[in-house]
């Protein structure tokens, strides 16, 4: 597996100190109140994981299974929920927790998707952001690091299915995913 990866974007060490980072902002913005947090499928569920270990509030588990990209590696523009949460919104404080924002697609349509469950609030937790490759204006709420259009594996993100085990955010190889 490390013969596909060209470098290491972002240790370990910087990911899991941002992550402590942003469960500290998470706490002070919603001090005293309970939180549902939404992990989306397949791919934020490491960072959701040790995410939600560092927070010290009252936090419900969701999952959700969103696809638009199908097995390639650009978005089909197509957003389809394979699998949606189990319980209402309404009048709860939500975020969810993504891997990745790229295109904004995805991410755009859930958010106007869970909007209109009627949440006390809803915002968006994301590790990485891919502002160049935004084909609608999306911004999360807290993002963990702004990142350069390269391919990125690791800490959930895969290509492919492989690779989301990396404990460090890795560039793959343009080969790997080219053929």
């Amino acid at each position: 597996m490390l013969k596909d990866i060209e470098s290491i974007l972002i240790p370990q060490d910087k990911v899991q100190q941002r992550i402590r980072e942003i469960a500290k902002q998470i706490e002070a913005d919603y001090k005293g109140k309970t939180l549902t947090m939404i992990c989306i499928l397949r791919g934020a569920s490491v960072f959701f994981c040790d995410l939600v270990r560092e927070i010290n509030l009252d936090v419900r588990f969701e999952f959700m299974s969103v696809s638009s990209y199908g097995a390639g590696t650009t978005t089909t523009g197509e957003v389809r929920i394979n699998k949606d949460i189990n319980t209402t919104l309404e009048g709860k404080n939500v975020i969810v927790v993504e891997d990745i924002i790229d295109s904004g697609c995805t991410l755009a349509f859930l958010k106007k998707m869970l909007e209109q469950r009627n949440p006390a609030s809803l915002k968006i937790c994301t590790l990485l952001d891919k502002p160049s490759r935004r084909k609608v204006e999306f911004k999360g709420d807290y993002v963990g690091f702004e990142i350069e259009d390269k391919f990125v594996v690791g800490c959930g993100l895969d290509y492919a299915e492989r690779y989301r085990n990396l404990k460090d955010v890795c560039v793959l190889k343009p080969s790997v995913y080219t053929k």
